[in-house]
């Protein structure tokens, strides 16, 4: 099982011992974790030490390192230069793909979170037909940016009338920062393993996002992490604790419908990112996008 890695505690050193991550205090073994199981780390903490022989190993299993602020967003991350075995003709082909494709695939993933977010609102007890009937307006590219008219709808209904998105901020802010953080490093990990530049994005284009692609393939599972905070914050409150990480850190192993069956979270990553170099390949759509769990497990998020 794909396990993500939390690092909260100052003073302490990672490295790699045979086969494990091993965590260190003033000498002595405090934990160890097989590099096989992780799918990312996350570091919080200052005056962390790490071994390069440590760093060498996660890149060689595709695993990203995240270095994070105060407020839990990413501030840097560590990913390998080297993915798929197919990387440089699937880059070449991301890199020439078209832009009516580029559009479509931009529509499809905002039609996806839209519907999640419907679901999420819904096993809340919160009316979601305004969103469905805004999923079916979408039109190639999002030109009327219905995403946003979403938000504007769905965060009050989730979160609370007074809540602001702002991620520069604390309490609900800084928890979602921290489960948006888990599913950017687990989205960037199937981005590169998919032999995909993570920079080049369908929709997100800041020159200064080396990880524009991850951003915009993530899109559809945000809901999961709102509905996951929405639950702490009701029954433990706003704090970023263990508890609250470890929590959002399991969101990954969260059964997702896809095709005939259900997958991971992790897993509907890397088929996601997959079908999207296909996709560049053969000059035709075919996304591998998940449908909404049902409203038991969306409301058992975070608990």
């Amino acid at each position: 099982m794909d396990q993500i890695i939390d690092i909260a505690t100052d003073g302490l050193h990672l490295s790699r011992d045979r086969g494990f991550l091993k965590v260190s205090e003033e000498g002595e073994e405090v934990g160890r974790t097989p590099l096989d199981q992780i799918a990312g780390v996350i570091v919080h903490a200052h005056g962390v030490t790490w071994t390069t022989s440590l760093l060498t190993e996660l890149a060689d299993r595709g695993a990203p390192v995240v270095l994070c602020a105060a407020n839990h967003a990413p501030k840097s991350v560590l990913m390998p230069i080297e993915g798929h075995h197919g990387q440089g003709a699937r880059m070449r082909a991301q890199w020439t793909a078209g832009q009516p494709l580029i559009k479509q695939a931009w529509k499809q993933i905002v039609v996806a979170k839209i519907r999640m977010q419907a679901a999420a609102l819904n096993a809340m007890s919160e009316a979601d037909a305004p969103l469905l009937m805004m999923s079916r307006k979408v039109a190639s590219g999002d030109s009327a940016n219905v995403e946003a008219q979403a938000a504007r709808y769905y965060w009050p209904r989730m979160m609370g009338p007074d809540f602001r998105r702002d991620t520069g901020g604390m309490g609900e802010n800084a928890l979602l920062n921290y489960g948006y953080t888990v599913l950017r490093a687990a989205t960037a990990r199937a981005v590169v393993a998919a032999g995909l530049h993570p920079t080049i994005g369908v929709f997100h284009s800041n020159r200064g996002n080396a990880f524009a692609l991850a951003d915009d393939l993530m899109e559809p599972f945000r809901p999961l992490v709102d509905c996951a905070v929405r639950s702490i914050v009701q029954t433990n409150g706003a704090d970023v604790d263990t508890a609250a990480k470890q929590a959002l850190a399991r969101l990954i192993a969260v059964d997702l419908p896809l095709g005939e069956g259900v997958t991971p979270v992790s897993v509907a990553l890397m088929k996601l990112a997959t079908s999207l170099g296909q996709s560049f390949e053969a000059s035709k759509l075919s996304l591998a996008l998940p449908s909404p769990p049902d409203p038991l497990t969306l409301r058992g998020l975070g608990v």
